[in-house]
């Protein structure tokens, strides 16, 4: 699930002596925005750098300092801020067009003009994926998809249509089961050992798709494997958007709330908060095989590895010589050493593969799985299946409006399930 992440600044600050991440996030932008009103380039530019740091580095924070920089009159390490942007394979491309003029003052200069260059580069289509299926319904806007091993069929969950549809080995899809209150469902994960089916409905605040009496609330589901019959239902807390989710060995859901910056753990029947302070908008977690991580991305501020006995959470790539875009991050998954990630949150948007370190600290190198290819649209979430990745692309989110409409001249499209095969 994607967030909105506009709406931190309308939060209250309830702990100033010691703000969670999001409040710093809410803090840091207000300040930012006062200071550009007020004309004071010195203090906006220090703030964007605390941005900056806040978001580990995030590309979209560079190039933020970078402006802020040009602003300044700092072309020097504008440049150098944009030339970082360019080598985590970003790219603008309102300053491709020439339809941004910030960096005018950079224009003449060798080395924007080779910016550009990598820009452009960034962009090329890369394809390494192939159609596995695709979903006959083009209203469905799937979100989020898991594998079923013992019928062998996916299930998939559909914002629009608020249900969860069953894929088979064919490509034919049933009906599985539907939101109980008529909201978006949105996070799904299948237990084949204990055969439940978890998920999540979200009302997710403006969106025309859920009953505007209840905007701002979700909630965990349980439902039969074999049957679709739902057998729990354990409301979230109060504006929270749990939009993302992995299961324990022990089979308890671990739940992202992208909205709130919480992560929560269903354990005997309620949601405990086990991190409420890191995270500013977090969204697919991914257990490491030894039981006690847990891999959680952050929409803004990158990877973060979260220690469920201690709370303590690390960020991956932090002062590793290979630097990696890990921001934008929708869905993230683990298997043997190697992070998949769907980035719809980048520029451009993309699927990519990454080797990690044993320490979890460092990326040692990406690949790009898919990226700007024809009908791409808006990747979200996938699952591992054997030796293959399987990930939504052309989801349709890129043809709605904020509240969850069509675009004016928009169409939605059917979404393609692409495989990529690891080994």
């Amino acid at each position: 699930m994607r967030p909105v992440l506009a709406a931190v600044l309308l939060l209250s600050i309830t702990s100033p002596s010691t703000p969670s991440a999001l409040e710093e996030f809410a803090q840091l932008r207000q300040q930012a925005h006062a200071a550009h009103v007020a004309g004071d380039k010195r203090l906006y530019l220090v703030t964007v750098l605390k941005v900056q740091r806040l978001l580990n580095d995030a590309p979209d924070a560079i190039e933020a300092a970078a402006r802020a920089y040009v602003e300044a009159g700092d072309n020097e390490h504008a440049l150098m801020a944009l030339d970082d942007f360019a080598k985590l394979g970003q790219a603008d491309e309102t300053l491709l067009t020439g339809k941004d003029t910030a960096f005018s003052a950079l224009h003449e200069m060798p080395q924007y003009r080779a910016i550009l260059e990598h820009f452009a580069a960034n962009e090329k289509a890369v394809a390494r994926s192939e159609i596995a299926f695709t979903l006959s319904d083009p209203g469905i806007l799937a979100e989020d998809i898991d594998y079923d091993p013992q019928s062998r069929s996916f299930l998939i969950t559909s914002v629009l249509k608020r249900k969860i549809i069953r894929v088979d080995s064919d490509g034919k899809s049933t009906d599985f089961a539907t939101s109980p209150s008529g909201w978006p469902l949105l996070a799904i994960k299948v237990d084949p050992k204990r055969k439940l089916v978890w998920a999540t409905e979200v009302a997710m605040d403006g969106y025309s798709a859920a009953p505007k009496t209840d905007w701002g609330r979700s909630a965990v589901l349980c439902f039969d494997l074999q049957t679709g019959a739902l057998l729990h239902r354990i409301e979230g807390p109060i504006h929270s958007a749990l939009g993302d989710m992995v299961l324990t060995q022990a089979g308890d859901p671990i739940v992202s709330d992208g909205d709130g910056g919480g992560v929560y753990r269903l354990i005997g029947g309620r949601l405990a908060l086990i991190d409420g302070t890191d995270f500013i908008s977090p969204q697919t977690p991914a257990m490491l095989p030894d039981g006690k991580h847990v891999l959680i991305p952050d929409y803004a501020r990158g990877i973060g590895v979260l220690d469920l006995d201690n709370g303590h959470v690390t960020w991956l790539n932090q002062g590793g010589r290979t630097k990696i875009a890990l921001n934008g991050v929708d869905g993230l998954y683990y298997d043997r050493g190697t992070l998949i990630l769907t980035q719809n949150g980048t520029s451009p948007e993309r699927v990519i593969s990454i080797q990690v370190d044993k320490t979890l600290v460092h990326a040692l190198s990406e690949q790009i799985i898919e990226r700007s290819t024809p009908n791409f649209g808006d990747p979200t979430h996938g699952v591992m299946v054997g030796d293959s990745f399987y990930y939504i692309a052309n989801s349709g989110w890129n043809e709605l409006d904020a509240h969850g409409d069509l675009l004016a001249g928009a169409k939605l499209t059917p979404a393609r399930i692409m495989r990529f095969r690891l080994r």
